[in-house]
């Protein structure tokens, strides 16, 4: 009965990441740029694919239908970079966590038109290629989808350990924060009371003269 359970909770989890990793498709105005976001862990496969998507089907793509696409990371680092492309694909090794951009810029043209683009961007295990893996391995289907679960497991557990640095490195800034706030608060004070003491030390000072003459 567990190992029933434990099955189907890895087939639901299987579920979502195929459909979270499910290709988009949008349109570009030309001369325009649109960019796509996705947050990835260092050391992850990330994998994408993007092509234009033809207006007339069975007729060859207009030259006009073409862009321009760089993937950078959140450092600004460049990891692909395609220049005036129909279709493309990309594949890498993240080497810093956090959020990839993936830029398109649609070619100018007069007068304007709407690029349709497809793209499928695949990071983790949603990245990789289970129909080669089962080929290669020689395995029956209950034992990759074993193989499966396993790299489930594994996902989450990384992703856990991912979320516990991500979150002791949140509370180290709020500390420092808090602690930036609070001698900036003491700062003020002591300002604004040196202050107020010297406007009375001039007060005092010229009502002393005032009486003096």
């Amino acid at each position: 009965m567990e190992l029933q359970k434990l099955i189907f909770s890895g087939l639901l989890i299987l579920g979502f990441l195929s459909i979270v990793a499910q290709s988009i498709r949008f349109e570009i105005e030309s001369g325009h740029t649109k960019c796509i976001s996705e947050d990835i862990k260092s050391n992850s496969m990330t994998v994408g694919h993007y092509s234009v998507v033809n207006p007339n089907e069975g007729q060859p793509l207009p030259e006009s239908h073409k862009f321009t696409l760089r993937v950078t990371s959140v450092y600004g680092n460049s990891y692909h970079y395609a220049d005036h492309v129909q279709s493309g694909q990309f594949a890498f090794q993240a080497t810093e966590g956090g959020d990839y951009m993936a830029c398109f810029f649609a070619i100018d043209h007069h007068p304007a038109i709407k690029v349709p683009i497809e793209f499928d961007w695949r990071s983790g295990v949603a990245a990789k290629d289970w129909s080669n893996v089962a080929k290669k391995g020689s395995v029956d289907e209950m034992e990759l989808e074993l193989k499966k679960l396993a790299d489930v497991v594994t996902s989450i557990h990384e992703e856990m350990f991912y979320l516990r640095e991500r979150e002791h490195d949140m509370q180290e800034l709020n500390s420092k924060t808090n602690s930036r706030m609070a001698l900036l608060s003491f700062l003020s004070l002591f300002v604004c009371l040196s202050v107020a003491g010297l406007q009375v030390w001039h007060l005092k000072s010229f009502f002393e003269k005032k009486k003096l003459i």
